[in-house]
């Protein structure tokens, strides 16, 4: 009997997912536990494993589908000693959600005055399926159909439905028959120009910036919408509190360098190597358990009041950022602390990390002191209350005792929510973080 293969739910708030890259084809022997699928959320890249054992007898959603419904069929294997052909042909069907683009033919509706020009196809068979004005294709063809000046349009899709996949622009890119958007941009872009040129710009000199292609439209990726999703979300409904304390390092930095001097080493590498935000991240995590009340969220109904210290890391990557979370940071030591914080850095980077890994959290770091950022305020991330932006470390010259002494100091700033932690308390939470800082033997106990 055919086994169905179906879009896993990767996290409990999952509906749909990109199916990113198949890393199997039919035919393949596929054995329990293989990786045969990455899936795209909106904040990473996923794996799949397989559940049974069995040989891919057909691939239904191919490769760089967008907005896959979770429980949707995407594969389908046989079972040993079955038919691979009778097993595609008994297996389940495409998913339904695909079904929408069959609206298409009302376009024929439009009045021929609002209809485009007719193009040639690149190939014989069903015109591009359609939503509105929207063309279904895969995120790989609408890629190359930009960089060969194709016009996605005008390529006719042999995917589901109609979908235009990768091997139908390399088809018309070969055939020479599609036709070029770049061919048709001068004209479209007159035809764009705002009637109001922007102010101190004239209308003849706007039109020659269209004319010349000075600017791209590069349409948001699914990191991106949630990103601007959250932080609207945040500033629109969350009241900011901003809290600013200059912080000495130099007794951190000491002691820092004794611990990673006294590391051991493994393959002739030290077991660990601390930096100045794996110390800022444990500082954090005690600060909040010396002041239980800052480690909380905010309901409409409840305070939540969090047991422990599970710190969120800003960490940047291409097209946006995200930020993974040490656990119970206030138990491990700053050795575990490091290494743990350097693979998810690495997976992050890579978009590897699994949802529970950058999902919750009771407070979050932002330190962009690396990039030479002395001052500045972060956005509360919900359910968060609190988030410690951090400055860069420079040397400054401080009134000691009647005397001016150099010292390396940096500036954090806690930005809270403030219907959760008022001034008071964030003064206070910020004060407990600072003594970590400031004396950090604390830190080892």
């Amino acid at each position: 009997m055919p086994i169905n293969i179906t879009m896993p739910a990767l996290s409990p708030t999952m509906e749909e997912g990109n199916l990113a890259k198949w890393l199997v084809k039919e035919g393949d022997t596929v054995k329990s536990g293989d990786v045969i699928a990455e899936i795209e959320t909106d904040k990473a890249t996923m794996e799949v494993e397989a559940v049974d054992e069995g040989v891919v007898a057909k691939i239904v959603v191919p490769a760089g589908t967008e907005g896959v419904k979770v429980n949707s069929l995407i594969a389908i294997l046989a079972a040993d000693g079955e038919d691979v052909g009778a097993a595609a042909a008994g297996g389940g069907s495409a998913p339904k959600a695909e079904a929408k683009p069959a609206e298409a033919p009302k376009e024929a509706e439009k009045p021929a005055a609002a209809a485009p020009a007719p193009a040639v196809t690149a190939s014989a068979g069903p015109a591009p399926a359609k939503d509105g004005n929207r063309v279904f294709s895969s995120p790989l063809a609408r890629r190359i159909a930009k960089e060969a000046g194709v016009d996605i349009s005008a390529v006719s899709g042999s995917g589901p439905h109609g979908r235009v996949v990768k091997s139908d622009v390399e088809k018309a890119v070969s055939s020479g028959g599609a036709k070029s958007a770049a061919a048709a941009a001068p004209a479209a872009a007159a035809s764009a120009a705002p009637a109001a040129a922007p102010k101190g710009m004239s209308e003849e000199a706007v039109l020659k910036l269209f004319e010349q292609g000075s600017y791209e439209l590069v349409p948001h990726d699914g990191m991106r919408k949630t990103i601007a999703k959250r932080l609207q979300e945040s500033k629109q409904t969350i009241p900011h509190f901003y809290v600013s304390v200059d912080v000495e390092l130099d007794a951190l930095l000491a002691l820092r360098a004794q611990i990673n001097d006294s590391a051991p080493r493994r393959d002739d590498k030290p077991a660990y190597k601390l930096s100045v935000n794996d110390m800022v991240i444990k500082a954090m995590a005690l600060a909040l358990r010396d002041v239980p009340d800052a480690n909380v969220s905010w309901t409409d109904t409840n305070m939540v009041k969090h047991k422990h210290a599970d710190v969120g890391v800003a960490v940047s990557i291409p097209g946006g950022l995200i930020t993974p979370i040490i656990r119970k940071a206030e138990l491990k030591s700053l050795s575990a602390i490091s290494n743990e914080m350097k693979d998810l850095g690495k997976r992050a980077k890579e978009r590897k990390l699994k949802p529970e890994e950058y999902q919750g959290g009771t407070t979050a770091v932002s330190n962009m002191g690396m990039m030479g950022v002395s001052n500045f305020a972060a956005v509360v991330n919900p359910p968060h209350a609190t988030i410690l932006a951090v400055g860069a470390g420079t040397e400054r010259v401080v009134v000691k005792k009647g005397q001016m002494v150099i010292v390396n100091a940096m500036t954090v700033t806690l930005s809270t929510d403030h219907r959760a932690v008022d001034g008071a308390l964030g003064a206070e939470l910020l004060g407990a973080f600072k003594r970590y800082i400031e004396s950090p033997m604390g830190m080892l106990v």
